[in-house]
């Protein structure tokens, strides 16, 4: 048979990962795909300024990828680490309190913040399903992006607009600005409009992905985070969120946003056109199953809901405040303390919960 994308997936565990990212990134053959005379924009996933594991890119995830690009002789001038900012979110605090400011350090790396970066209007050559719609006065998109390679360092794991969230959704937080959250009600036409957007800015795209600690339910936030030891990595992002989502144990062809970017020749949804190296996951069945946290619930009650007549006058005029501080108030100070405390705790315990304490150490 004749595969159409290659997905890399590797088991790993707290001693060795770090070492792994290296095997998994070779398996791939990295280097035919990020050209190292290229600037390269690594772009960090940030679901929450504080640490929830599986919720944001792991340490060691991100250790393992700059590592191997720095000992295999790609110029630091030429990696660029950046994070955006959400209405709820602060890349700079989310660096700090995730622990990727000590790595970025330790291997001589500058992390830039993509509020601080020029934004331009780009007019995309491709047709975009929503995402004109949604901007008629122009997408803006970050000045340096353009003609850069990109990393993208999602983590396996559901969401509650989504189904799953991964490599794709990646983008969502680096190529739209903070108001994205206006894309919500048509998530996956949105997801289908960045992967067009992708193809025409990037030379090259890779994923990798870290699945050490898999999130559960209610994500991308209120999430069960369980240990399932995996990393994986691919240069089809719709390819590589298809493994993730049957890992999971979903079908991802049922998930509107693989099968439309499938159908559209934008990557590939199908499992039996994905060559998978390394483990076998024919097997692998997580039996994740995607929830809608509160704050997820009410928003998708506004935009498409019974409260749909609110919409305009809630979340698109000056009273829109009221939005990102009722999450804030959720999220930060009512599930955090609580909830979310007792799971850290627990998780704190596992080899995973004592190596992200190790980091701090860094």
């Amino acid at each position: 048979m004749s595969y159409r994308s290659k997905v890399a997936v590797l088991k790993t565990d707290s001693a060795q990962v770090v070492a792994d990212y290296r095997r998994l990134l070779e398996l791939i053959n990295y280097k035919s795909i990020i050209n190292p005379e290229k600037d390269t924009v690594i772009k960090l996933n940030l679901s929450w300024t504080k640490y929830f594991p599986a919720c944001s890119s792991q340490p060691w995830q991100l250790e393992g990828l700059v590592k191997t690009l720095v000992e295999d002789g790609y110029e630091k001038s030429k990696l660029f680490p950046l994070e955006n900012k959400t209405v709820v979110t602060d890349p700079i605090k989310g660096a700090r309190n995730n622990l990727w400011m000590p790595v970025l350090d330790r291997y001589g790396l500058s992390f830039t913040p993509l509020p601080e970066v020029e934004w331009v209007k780009y007019s995309f050559k491709e047709p975009l399903l929503r995402l004109n719609e949604i901007f008629p006065e122009g997408i803006e998109i970050p000045k340096m992006y353009i003609g850069k390679q990109i990393i993208h360092l999602p983590t396996v794991k559901t969401h509650g607009h989504a189904v799953t969230t991964g490599a794709v959704k990646n983008a969502f937080g680096g190529l739209l600005k903070e108001v994205r959250h206006y894309a919500h009600k048509y998530m996956h036409e949105v997801l289908v409009d960045l992967m067009i957007m992708q193809k025409e800015l990037h030379p090259s795209i890779l994923a990798v992905m870290d699945g050490t600690v898999c999130g559960d339910g209610a994500g991308p936030r209120t999430m069960i985070p369980i240990a399932k030891n995996y990393i994986l990595t691919s240069s089809d992002s719709v390819a590589i969120d298809a493994v993730a989502a049957k890992m999971m144990g979903f079908d991802p062809m049922q998930i509107p946003y693989i099968r439309m970017c499938h159908e559209r020749g934008l990557g590939v949804g199908q499992i039996n056109e994905i060559e998978i190296l390394g483990e076998n996951i024919a097997d692998v069945n997580f039996g994740f199953k995607t929830k809608r946290s509160f704050v997820i619930w009410g928003d998708q009650l506004l935009r498409k809901g019974p409260l749909r007549f609110l919409e305009k006058i809630a979340l698109h005029s000056p009273l829109v405040f009221w939005a990102p501080m009722a999450s804030n108030i959720y999220h930060d100070w009512l599930w955090y303390p609580t909830i979310g405390k007792s799971i850290i705790r627990k998780f704190s315990g596992t080899e995973w919960g004592r190596l992200f304490e190790q980091y701090k150490k860094k």
